[in-house]
C-alpha cells in the first residue's frame, strides 16, 4: 500500500467517527423535537379532557344548565354524557395526530 493510499485510509477513518457523531448528534435533536411535540399533543388532549369534564361537568354546570340538550340540562347532560363521548373522540383525535407526528418525524411503523 502507497503512502497515499494510506494517507486516504486514515483521512477516510477519521471522518466516519466525526459524521458517525453527527449523525447520533442530528438523530438526538430529533428525538427531542419528536418527543416535545408528542408531550405537547397529549398535554393539550389532556387540558380538553379537563374542560369538559371538570369545567363542564362539574365548575359551570349551573351556568349550562340555563340551556338543553336533547330535552335535557347541559350540565347534567356533560355530567353524565358529554365527557365520555369527549373522551372517546379524543381518542381518535389522539390516534391521528400521532400518526401524523410519527409520519412527520419518520418514526411511523409504516416504513
Amino acid at each position: 500500500m502507497s503512502q497515499e493510499d494510506q494517507q486516504q485510509a486514515g483521512t477516510q477513518g477519521s471522518r466516519a467517527p466525526v459524521e458517525d457523531l453527527a449523525s447520533r448528534a442530528s438523530e438526538e435533536i430529533g428525538h427531542q423535537a419528536y418527543w416535545r411535540a408528542n408531550v405537547r399533543t397529549l398535554l393539550s388532549l389532556l387540558l380538553v379532557w379537563f374542560l369538559v369534564s371538570f369545567g363542564c361537568g362539574i365548575l359551570w354546570v349551573d351556568a349550562l344548565n340555563a340551556y338543553s340538550f336533547f330535552g335535557w340540562k347541559l350540565g347534567f347532560w356533560f355530567s353524565q354524557q358529554g365527557a365520555i363521548y369527549t373522551f372517546v373522540i379524543l381518542i381518535f383525535v389522539y390516534v391521528v395526530q400521532m400518526n401524523a407526528l410519527d409520519r412527520r418525524f419518520n418514526v411511523d411503523e409504516d416504513r
